[in-house]
């Protein structure tokens, strides 16, 4: 395992900030290594702390009297000056737990209300979302959306067009759309399971 020589803050922003990390491997090659996250300083950093706690939540909700739909958002991502399919999804407030920054994010971007269901914590245990450049962590939670779609609850920065899809819907945004690679996995389970969260019991 690599040695962490210095670890130095590059910016301070309220959302993501880029930290220079020198480390030597064990294989005695040094290396300049630069990760983004979620902490506001590097005392909270996984390099410091060692602990896997989630930054966000990812939300996999069902929608419609059979549950036969799921709950997407078309999101502007400038990273890729375009628009990506994505679960809706947060960031978790300090000490908000991940279930209710599940119900609070849902909301404040659908409109929509969220119904988390119980499942084995392996299930909703905090994933690393793109380990080769950020400690950022991401609990997926799944349950079950009712109500009626509105923007009003929406940030002014976020430009986000709320879609319920069908499994047509579905195999049509996976071949001709940009889809976050979080979500493409579980709409690739949607399109052929006749109950999506079989597998959660």
């Amino acid at each position: 395992m690599a040695t962490i020589k210095s670890v130095e803050q590059l910016t301070e922003n309220k959302f993501v900030n880029l930290f220079h990390v020198n480390g030597v491997n064990k294989k005695g090659h040094e290396s300049n290594y630069f990760v983004a996250s979620r902490n506001k300083d590097k005392s909270g950093l996984m390099i410091t702390t060692h602990e896997n706690v989630a930054d966000g939540v990812s939300i996999y909700a069902l929608y419609g009297e059979k549950k036969d739909k799921v709950v997407l958002v078309r999101q502007y991502r400038y990273p890729i000056d375009g628009y990506i399919y994505e679960f809706p999804a947060g960031l978790c407030e300090k000490g908000e737990d991940y279930r209710e920054a599940a119900v609070r994010e849902l909301h404040e971007e659908t409109g929509l209300t969220f119904k988390p269901l119980k499942v084995d914590d392996m299930y909703e245990k905090p994933r690393f979302s793109s380990v080769g450049m950020t400690d950022e962590s991401v609990s997926m939670v799944f349950g079950y959306a009712e109500g009626e779609i509105s923007d009003k609850f929406q940030e002014p920065s976020e430009e986000i067009q709320v879609v319920i899809a069908d499994r047509d819907e579905v195999r049509r945004i996976l071949k001709e759309e940009h889809v976050a690679i979080l979500a493409a996995y579980q709409l690739e389970h949607f399109l052929v399971d006749e109950d999506p969260f079989a597998f959660l019991k």
